[in-house]
């Protein structure tokens, strides 16, 4: 029977509340921490296999694991307990935990250690040294906490800022039914798409995806968003309006980034669609007798390449044509096998709604996304529809 150092510790004062898993598979140990623990004001729950710790873990919140590395299977090697160690940690990458090895055995304590323990403490026991690494591991897990709640709070005005750089209404145009969305992965991203009316018979329509995810792709989707809005007011031809958008986007982007962009103008009055596209991917056209075509890129992605020379080309649309404008995160969506929804169900999904008006073609576009990738989508995914009825 391992001994421990019993001598009576006054309760402490002002240690911060937490909640302690404790794993032994001795009954004598368990009982010893937990009146020690409890009798400091700490919540605790005991089991005394891996198994149960891990069940545990799963169904509640603690805010620290102490727990030995030797169970009755395995008494002397730690090898239950380093896997369990190792467990713990791909449940939650910041749990906090404190290993408990005999005085001979401070190798095993060290590869819990490098398995992901957070300290140890060798058996028999010193009370207030115990309770001090407890006490400090749970202070870093509330610090920690109180920092994701600071990022996160951020992350939520990002957003709220974001979403307020995206269409509110989209407008129409006569003849045509004009739909848009984006479903950004994280908090805040980098798709970008917008609509606006630039005369009483044209449209601009455009699709940004920028490279990466979280807050620094969204930094440059403002910058593009903001670079385009005045040369919008140009009213300039889509080549030449990606030239200076491009030349614009050289000066802030960084080496390893850039940005996949479509934009187009519909004319109403001749039903023509003017179109230029750096790098993205290629819309898809799906004529009214169900032939589909790709708008396919031309010119290289924005931001890289100050003296690009951009091309451009149009093409009419009759009644019954549905032109789908997409970032890669709706096609490239993967199921779990890791094959990607792709442009052919997309359009098989066009061409089996073609009584949809725009935005009940983009609903079930989506939704035929979601439900082939499982609703887990690996990067944002945005998606503009335009009908000609």
């Amino acid at each position: 029977m391992e001994l421990m150092e019993m001598a009576p510790v006054e309760p402490t004062v002002g240690l911060p509340a937490g909640r302690v898993l404790i794993a032994d598979d001795q009954p004598h140990v368990l009982q010893a921490l937990e009146l020690l623990l409890k009798n400091h004001g700490y919540q605790t729950e005991t089991v005394n296999h891996p198994a149960r710790a891990l069940r545990a873990l799963e169904a509640r919140e603690f805010d620290v694991v102490l727990l030995d590395l030797n169970y009755t299977r395995d008494t002397t090697a730690g090898g239950e307990g380093l896997d369990l160690v190792t467990r713990i940690r791909g449940l939650d990458e910041n749990l906090p935990m404190v290993v408990m090895t005999a005085w001979s055995s401070v190798d095993l304590a060290v590869e819990a250690m490098r398995r992901g323990a957070n300290d140890f403490i060798q058996k028999p026991w010193q009370n207030a040294q115990l309770l001090e690494k407890l006490q400090e591991q749970i202070g870093r897990r509330h610090q920690m906490q109180r920092e994701q709640r600071r990022r996160d709070d951020e992350l939520e005005e990002a957003r709220e800022i974001q979403s307020k750089l995206l269409p509110r209404q989209i407008p129409q145009l006569s003849g045509y039914e004009i739909a848009g969305m984006t479903q950004p992965m994280r908090h805040v991203g980098g798709d970008y798409y917008d609509v606006v009316r630039i005369s009483e018979t044209q449209v601009a329509l455009c699709i940004a995806d920028v490279a990466g995810k979280g807050l620094p792709a969204a930094l440059l989707m403002s910058n593009l968003q903001a670079a385009l809005k005045s040369l919008l007011a140009e009213n300039l031809s889509p080549r030449e309006l990606c030239r200076r958008l491009n030349r614009t986007l050289c000066e802030v982007t960084p080496v390893s980034k850039f940005v996949s962009f479509f934009y187009a103008v519909l004319d109403g009055a001749t039903n023509r669609l003017t179109y230029c596209n750096a790098g993205h991917n290629p819309p898809l056209l799906v004529r009214a007798d169900g032939r589909i075509c790709e708008l396919n890129a031309a010119g290289a992605v924005l931001g890289q390449f100050p003296d690009w020379v951009y091309e451009q080309s149009d093409l009419e649309l009759s009644s019954g044509d549905r032109l789908m404008m997409f970032t890669d995160g709706l096609v490239e969506a993967c199921d779990q096998s890791g094959e990607p929804f792709g442009e052919g169900r997309l359009g098989r999904v066009a061409r089996e709604n073609s009584d949809k008006n725009a935005a009940q073609l983009m609903d079930a576009v989506t939704q035929a996304a979601s439900d082939y990738c499982g609703g887990k989508f690996q990067d944002d995914a945005s998606m503009i529809v335009l009908r000609a009825v």
